[in-house]
């Protein structure tokens, strides 16, 4: 199935993430995302990201690599669509009505090197996502806004290199 859409929002009576994922074929899955998934999913998706080949094989140093991950962050951001709403249209629903609540993640290669990520619940059938950078580098900005909306006391942030510091002391000069 061809993803269509992805929707995060928070549901202040859950304390959840609500993701919606809409596909080509008219249908939908529901997911709660809790806190501790979610703390748990970032750095997955920060990994994937850090581990695309034009960041990785490129990247000599941190700060190299943080240049690098920027560009093609905002590269990515700049091919997904956030401005048209999300169709609220009647779809179908093959995992059901009621918000599967994700207690598993799986991450795996496809051959053509493409990550695919799973949100899966305790027992039964969850969904795969194959994450091509918009894909990714859009999940990662909607999750960002809604952790922001759903205060819960931490950012997700962007990974983020320091220059170098010296271990010796700042030195004074008279």
């Amino acid at each position: 199935m061809r993803l269509h859409q992805l929707k995060i929002e928070f549901d202040a009576g859950q304390d959840r993430l609500l993701m919606r994922v809409s596909t080509a074929s008219s249908e939908e899955a529901l997911l709660w995302l809790t806190r501790r998934c979610v703390l748990r999913l970032w750095p997955l998706l920060v990994g994937v990201a850090e581990a695309e080949p034009q960041i990785a094989a490129r990247a000599t140093d941190p700060l190299s690599k943080r240049a690098l991950f920027d560009f093609h962050h905002e590269k990515a951001l700049s091919q997904a669509s956030f401005s048209q709403s999300y169709d609220e249209s009647t779809r179908s629903r093959p995992l059901g009505d009621h918000p599967l609540l994700v207690v598993r993640l799986q991450r795996r290669k496809q051959d053509d090197g493409r990550m695919v990520l799973g949100l899966l619940p305790a027992e039964g059938q969850g969904i795969f996502l194959t994450l091509d950078a918009p894909l990714l580098h859009g999940l990662m900005k909607l999750l960002q806004h809604a952790v922001e909306k759903a205060e819960w006391g931490f950012t997700l942030n962007l990974p983020t290199a320091e220059p170098p510091s010296s271990k010796e002391g700042a030195r004074v000069l008279n």
